[in-house]
This record gives structure tokens, C-alpha cells and sequence, in this order.
């Protein structure tokens, strides 16, 4: 073998800078995409907001009146497109003041209770406000670092001795003594070791009467026998009458069984939508956001130093431009490629803007990707992470998609439209003796859908409804 010199002649594919470039920002979220920006504003000396540039690159005295001033005649404002009222009147409040800044009388731990956090530290803070001896200090501390998320005690008492420090020596009952108190602490019934031990915590607080007496029988002996027969057929074991029996019950459902729930460790995630669905009287009209269409543009004063610059200097400037140019064209591409595929969705699905999830229409990709000629990759990245406020809530554009299935009647029901009917059945559906799959199957037919059972398990799980026999014992 020895090498030889050949041609060939043939096609492909390749990818340039600038189309990569579009690919990459089409897929990114608002938040996303804003970061990217901020990122090239900070690097590229020719790329500018238009508010701060002028001919001479220079930043005019009133350019942000006149920019808002502008921006807010073409664009939608969030004011405009939620009818939102004046936040900032709704913030200077008395209501708002008095839960606001330091406490009254300049005490600035007044009112620390109220505020959200971690569930630790506001047992932390309490710990604080209650007098006790060291010793017990350490063992609160030890218990309150086991209590959960949901307000319950995570482990037993007697790892938690093992866990104390060696020169620590401690009793049980002096740990349950602890415990004790901090389960009184508040909320009300944190630390407890079970459901029945915390709604008796929360018990004691009330005033002696023969309802909450028979409540507290029912929350220590009884939950089981409860859950399984209900208030009626409780109360012949109990040896009260039924009305007693129903009181008690309402007692101990205006309890709360997750002390702990109201404090999240989560920080709350707010989503900007990226386009807004707008009701008007032809019709269902989209407009883009203002974080989906950022404006740049060319700062030209640097721009003109090109022609004056050294060879380097110059050769960095155009590149600096081109890249400019590819930004803001990438941009314009893709405001106006998630306007066109949001037009699509509500253009499709204008039923469910109208009446309802029960009325979303089966819809896929690649009809869209059809009908707007485009590839259904692209369609793809412009659902990811794009969010669609219409007066039915916030959705992602991936919400409006759905597989279909056949009706009795030859036509189609999304399973979107599907899951909104089980809900419907679930919530009318009689507490005492909660549908079954195999007659959600039956409920579902009688309205035209044919469906299997373990489709209908799978959209029941889906929506984080459990099955019939737990929603009876919840009952």
C-alpha cells in the first residue's frame, strides 16, 4: 500500500458560528438568556442597550425617560396584560409597614415568629427566648437538629442519647422532658413522634370539655379504627351517639397533622412568562414579553474608531462588530421564532383558553413543526422551559402538547383533557366510598372516552391522587 491524491465531491452539512449561536439561545429560558446577555454586554465593547448610547456614545441625560417612555407604548406592560394593581401603593400600606423593618417600639425581634424560614432556626430562636439550664440546652438543641421538615421527631430517643456528647450524660426521662417542652413550642405539636402524639399535644392547649375529651380518646386509641369505619360507625364502639362522634372528628381535622409544613427550606421560584395569551373581541391574540425581546444595539462611537485605529486595534473592533450583529440578529430570530410557535399553540388550543383543560385538543410537535415549516427539533427547544401566561394560569409550552386517544364516538381526547376528567369524577365523587379505577374506566366511557384501567391509574398517579382505598382512609 502506498498513499495516493484523490478528489472526491460530496455534500454535507455544517454548522456556522452564527447558526450554532441561534440554536444555543433558542433553548435557553428567560432567566437564561438574560444572563447570556448580560455576559456579551460585559465583554463586547460594541454591544450596548439602545437607552445608553447615543451617535456619539455618550449617555444623554433623558435617554431612560424617553426609552421608557417609548417601551411602554409598544410593549405590554405586566400591569397592563395581569391587570395587576399598584404594588408599590399596596407596599407603602399600614399593613404592609407594620410587618415591615424593625418591631414596635424599635425592638427588633418583635415579630419574628411571623416571618418564613428555616423550621430550625425559628425552634432556635424560641430556644433562645426560654430560660434553661445548660444541660437542657444541649439536649433541646440535639432534638430540635432532628425534627423534619414536616415538624416530626426523625429519630428515637434512644439515638439521639447515643449521639450526645461523651461528657453528656443523660437520662431518658430527662430527654422526654425536653422534648416535652419544646413540643410546645411553636407550631404547636412539632416534635411529636406520631400523628396520634401530635394532635394530643395540640389537645392539651384547649379547655377541658367532653368534645375534647372524646377527641383526645379518638387521637391516642382510635385513628386507625377511625380512618377505617368513619365518624358513624365509630361511635357504637366509643358508646357515644353519632352527632358526639362527628363533633369530635371536626375537632381533630381543624388540627394540623404537619406542624412543620408552613416552614419551607425551598426558596420560592417565580417564573417570567414569555408570552402572554390576550382575550379581545376577534379573538385570542399573543404578544411576546419584554424579557423575550431584549433590545441592543451598536455602540457607534466605537464603531467609528474603526477606520482610525492601528492594525490590531482595528482587526479587534471588527470582530468585536461581527459579533455584535450576530447577537442581536440571533435575538431577533428567536423573539420572533417563540411568537410564531406560541401563536400556533393558542391558535390550536384556543378551546382550552375558552372552557377549560377539559376541552385541550391532542396536539404534537410535529404539527406545529408542519404547520409553521419548521424542523421538530426546533419546535422542541422553543417548548423548553417557555412559559405562556394566559387568565387560566402560567404554563409551560410543553403543557399544551399532549398524545391522543380514540373517543366512542371516532374522534380524539388529549390526555390532558383526560386527567382534568378524572379530577373532576375524583372531587364529586362520594368520600365514603371513593371510585375505583375499574369505575373511573366505566365513569369515563359513559362520557364517550374509552380508556384502559392502568392508563387511568397512570393519569391518577400523575396528578398525585392516591388510590381509592387511601383517599377512603383520608376520609
Amino acid at each position: 500500500m502506498k498513499p495516493v491524491l484523490q478528489l472526491k465531491i460530496g455534500q454535507n452539512i455544517t454548522l456556522t458560528p452564527q447558526l450554532r449561536q441561534a440554536i444555543r439561545l433558542l433553548q435557553l429560558s428567560g432567566l437564561e438568556l438574560e444572563a447570556e446577555i448580560a455576559a456579551a454586554l460585559d465583554a463586547n465593547p460594541l454591544l450596548e442597550r439602545p437607552e445608553e448610547i447615543r451617535g456619539d456614545g455618550e449617555t444623554p441625560p433623558d435617554a431612560t425617560e424617553e426609552t421608557t417612555e417609548a417601551a411602554a407604548q409598544e410593549e405590554p406592560s405586566a400591569t397592563d396584560l395581569l391587570d395587576i394593581p399598584d404594588w408599590a401603593q399596596e407596599y407603602q400600606s399600614d399593613s404592609y409597614a407594620r410587618n415591615s423593618g424593625d418591631g414596635e417600639d424599635g425592638d427588633p425581634d418583635h415579630g419574628l415568629s411571623d416571618r418564613e424560614g428555616d423550621l430550625q432556626d425559628h425552634l432556635l430562636w424560641q430556644l433562645n427566648l426560654t430560660p434553661m439550664t445548660p444541660r437542657d440546652r444541649a439536649i433541646a438543641v440535639t432534638l430540635i437538629e432532628a425534627i423534619g421538615e414536616d415538624g416530626y421527631l426523625g429519630e428515637t430517643l434512644d439515638s439521639l442519647l447515643q449521639g450526645l456528647r461523651p461528657d453528656l450524660v443523660v437520662e431518658p426521662d430527662e430527654m422526654e422532658s425536653v422534648l416535652h417542652r419544646i413540643q410546645r413550642f411553636d407550631p404547636l405539636g412539632v416534635g411529636a413522634r406520631s400523628l396520634s402524639e401530635c394532635l394530643l399535644v395540640q389537645l392539651s392547649q384547649s379547655d377541658p370539655t367532653p368534645v375534647v375529651a372524646l377527641a383526645r380518646r379518638i387521637a391516642g386509641e382510635h385513628l386507625e379504627a377511625l380512618a377505617r369505619l368513619g365518624p358513624e360507625r365509630l361511635a357504637a364502639p366509643l358508646g357515644v351517639d353519632p352527632d358526639s362522634a362527628s363533633e369530635a372528628v371536626r375537632l381533630l381535622r381543624s388540627l394540623d397533622p404537619r406542624p412543620g409544613a408552613g416552614f419551607s427550606r425551598i426558596p420560592p421560584e417565580y417564573v417570567v412568562p414569555d408570552a402572554y395569551a390576550i382575550r379581545h373581541r376577534d379573538g385570542w391574540q399573543v404578544r411576546l414579553g419584554p424579557g423575550c425581546q431584549p433590545r441592543l444595539g451598536i455602540n457607534r462611537h466605537y464603531e467609528s474608531l474603526i477606520g482610525t485605529a492601528s492594525r490590531d486595534d482595528a482587526a479587534y473592533l471588527r470582530g468585536q462588530l461581527q459579533e455584535a450583529r450576530w447577537l442581536i440578529k440571533s435575538l431577533e430570530t428567536r423573539a420572533d421564532t417563540v411568537l410564531r410557535v406560541a401563536q400556533a399553540i393558542v391558535r390550536h388550543q384556543s378551546n382550552f383558553l375558552d372552557y377549560g383543560p377539559e376541552a385541550m385538543r391532542p396536539l404534537v410537535l410535529r404539527e406545529v413543526a408542519e404547520e409553521l415549516d419548521m424542523h421538530e427539533s426546533t419546535i422542541s427547544r422553543v417548548t423548553t422551559r417557555k412559559y405562556l401566561h394566559t387568565p387560566r394560569g402560567t404554563f409551560e409550552f410543553k403543557h399544551f402538547f399532549s398524545s391522543s386517544l380514540a373517543t366512542a364516538d371516532g374522534g380524539a381526547a388529549s390526555g390532558t383533557a383526560i386527567q382534568a376528567m378524572i379530577r373532576r369524577l375524583i372531587e364529586a365523587e362520594n368520600p365514603r366510598k371513593p371510585l375505583s379505577d375499574a369505575r373511573l374506566v366505566e365513569a369515563l366511557a359513559a362520557e364517550g372516552v374509552t380508556v384502559a384501567r392502568r392508563t387511568v391509574a397512570k393519569y391518577r398517579e400523575a396528578l398525585g391522587i392516591s388510590s381509592s382505598n387511601e383517599r377512603q382512609r383520608l376520609a
